[in-house]
């Protein structure tokens, strides 16, 4: 089976988690943590903050690594790196999202996820409600 490995950015404004909407592909209007693959010669954090210039037009400052997710897709198998993030400021622009949203705790698991996105709300509900 087809591996590919990914970092994803749940950034935080205060009680808030930041969650997109794709815009394309198989899983078309489901939401998920931004981000996408590292690049040959990267690490997790370099590719982070490149993947949320590439679509979101932002500057982060990425955090500590909040988990990191098996999932098998039906034809693929997904490692994703969840990194705590803060944006640098508060403009975004989306660039390949048709959609973007901060979620409270209470609201966190209010959209459609992406099955590997949804595996890490417990986490964020954890600390979230700390």
């Amino acid at each position: 089976m087809k591996h590919i490995e990914v970092v994803a950015a749940i950034i935080r404004r205060g009680n808030e988690i930041f969650a997109t909407q794709r815009g394309y592909g198989e899983f078309k209007d489901w939401w998920e943590f931004p981000g996408g693959k590292i690049e040959p010669g990267e690490s997790p954090q370099q590719a982070l903050v490149r993947e949320i210039r590439e679509e979101l037009d932002a500057t982060i400052e990425v955090g500590e690594l909040l988990q990191t997710v098996e999932w098998d897709y039906p034809t693929f198998h997904l490692t994703m790196h969840c990194f705590w993030c803060n944006l640098t400021c508060e403009a975004l622009h989306l660039n390949e999202h048709e959609a973007a949203t901060w979620l409270d705790r209470e609201h966190l698991r209010s959209v459609k996820w992406l099955p590997a996105d949804y595996g890490i709300l417990d986490e964020i509900d954890r600390v979230l409600g700390v």
